[in-house]
């Protein structure tokens, strides 16, 4: 008998180690993010990375979808700094945001802003509103790249959905199924032609819908989008 258990559970150990040794790295276009310039400086820190922008009132605390880099996602905060609203990736332990629900706590406590939203990518943002829910005195709102709250929110967070048409990882109907959880001021933005994997900057992910828009512009739209929604809240923006 412990043959056959030791026979049954070397390659089951096998898969596990690999599931969680492998990830989506961050591209090129995304390394080329990680550089500051004359607006934003991108500094890593024992948390993450941090995009520092030219305005200090609001800031976003980002949780990296599953099994990806987080600095996949500098194209995306790089831009979101430019424009106004300085954001912090969080390192998620084997990539994976459950590994790391209250990292947003480090963040928090080194840093002051006047304005704090929380916000992720897949299921960065399930977590990511899960924390939200937990601290709704410390957030404005909360920001959900293909993603969706897995319990209710407090009607006091301001929550922001955008989904790309094209999306078949988080598909429609996953998200109208916990519309409920929703805050009745959620605001729900439909990217047409955008896909899962273009929030980020890591290649096509498996599963995932075909992107009919590049992944510049789906970048765009979702920071005009968020920049539109919030940025008029921001006093050195108006």
């Amino acid at each position: 008998m412990p043959v056959i258990i030791s026979v049954i559970l070397i390659p089951v150990t096998a898969l596990v180690i690999l599931f969680l040794l492998l990830y989506y790295p961050a591209d090129k276009t995304a390394l080329d993010a990680m550089r500051s310039d004359d607006t934003v400086t991108v500094s890593e820190t024992g948390y993450g990375y941090f995009f520092d922008g030219p305005t200090d009132h609001s800031c976003l605390i980002f949780y990296p979808g599953a099994k990806v880099e987080e600095a996949a996602y500098a194209p995306l905060l790089h831009s979101l700094a430019a424009a106004g609203i300085d954001a912090f990736v969080v390192r998620m332990p084997f990539e994976i945001a459950f590994f790391n629900a209250n990292g947003a706590d480090d963040v928090l406590s080194t840093h002051n802003y006047s304005e704090w939203y929380m916000g992720g990518h897949s299921l960065g943002g399930v977590v990511a509103s899960d924390y939200a829910a937990a601290h709704s005195d410390t957030f404005a709102g909360i920001i959900l790249l293909a993603s969706y709250p897995n319990n209710p929110l407090p009607e006091s967070l301001t929550e922001i959905q955008l989904i790309g048409s094209e999306d078949l990882v988080i598909r429609a109907d996953m998200v109208n199924n916990t519309e409920t959880n929703s805050p009745k001021n959620c605001i729900r933005h439909i990217i047409e032609g955008g896909n899962h994997a273009q929030f980020g900057s890591y290649g096509s992910q498996f599963g995932d819908g075909i992107a009919t828009i590049s992944a510049e512009e789906q970048i765009r739209e979702t920071v005009d989008t968020i920049i539109s929604l919030i940025g008029d809240r921001t006093p050195e923006m108006q």
